[in-house]
């Protein structure tokens, strides 16, 4: 492989704005995004060279050792970042007030990725029964630092009934984002509730090269420029008023999901949008 698709300059951060995808190993990827002969080794190495995040999912379902963050850290470019989420098995506990142990062991972990961490995403799958007091019990958890840094968590809690205005309220008060989900099978609202946003865009079409049509892409670049210069756009669903302008923020798009063969390019498209 020749070494000058790992030497390009990699995206970064476009006025405080990031796109990416979920993952880096995907078979599909191999025949429309990866170039023809790259080893799986290094599909990482390439794809955070086109993309400025990625959202791990793979933690999901069990948490790594720190040797293997370590090695993503490594082979991932300064400026991009990896947003995660938590092990599944401490938001599926019958008691999260007791998760202390679990959280620690997770973060305590994952901090091996350094400059390369973005946000930590708790994510609430539709049908689990959460108790009001026993979440904000858990939200005290969560930990502001870890190996010098700062933390950033973002809540996804995907029960309708749960969300609600108190939610968004006990979010904005540890300064946590809620996950705006551009999705009929997830709640979706766009009420900001901390220092960054944190969006997954879940509308690809295998139909599209770029998964969205251009104008859709220009649309969401809007928005994501709104949101970085603290505003609120004002054609997404919310559940409270928008608040008062804030200030600049971090904003984190992922295509995620849908027609998942085409998320890389839509990421990068949206990207050049962006001007990359």
């Amino acid at each position: 492989m020749a070494d000058e698709l790992f030497t390009a300059h990699p995206p970064k951060a476009i006025d405080g704005i990031r796109a990416g995808i979920g993952g880096w190993t995907f078979a599909p990827w191999r025949s429309n995004f990866y170039p023809s002969g790259l080893v799986q080794r290094r599909e990482l190495e390439y794809a955070s060279r086109h993309v400025s995040a990625i959202e791990i999912n793979g933690t999901y379902y069990g948490t790594q050792k720190p040797a293997a963050y370590a090695k993503w850290r490594d082979q991932t470019p300064e400026g991009f970042v990896f947003s995660a989420k938590a092990p599944k098995r401490i938001m599926a506990s019958r008691t999260l007030a007791k998760t202390r142990a679990q959280v620690e062991d997770f973060i305590g972990g994952i901090v091996e990725l350094g400059d390369r961490l973005g946000p930590l995403v708790w994510q609430f799958d539709r049908g689990t029964k959460i108790d009001a007091d026993d979440f904000a019990a858990f939200l005290e958890l969560l930990p502001e630092k870890a190996g010098g840094r700062r933390l950033r968590h973002v809540l996804d809690v995907r029960d309708p009934g749960f969300v609600d205005a108190r939610y968004l309220a006990l979010a904005r008060q540890h300064g946590m984002a809620t996950v705006f989900t551009d999705s009929t099978e997830h709640p979706s609202f766009a009420d900001v509730t901390a220092d960054f946003v944190y969006a997954r865009l879940m509308r690809s079409r295998a139909e599209v090269a770029t998964g969205y049509p251009a104008a859709e892409l220009q649309q969401w670049a809007g928005r994501a420029r709104t949101w970085a210069a603290g505003g609120d756009p004002d054609d997404l669903p919310r559940i409270e008023p928008a608040p008062a302008p804030a200030a600049k923020r971090d904003v984190f798009l992922y295509f995620i999901s849908a027609a998942k063969e085409r998320n890389p390019a839509a990421a990068v498209a949206l990207l050049h949008e962006l001007g990359a």
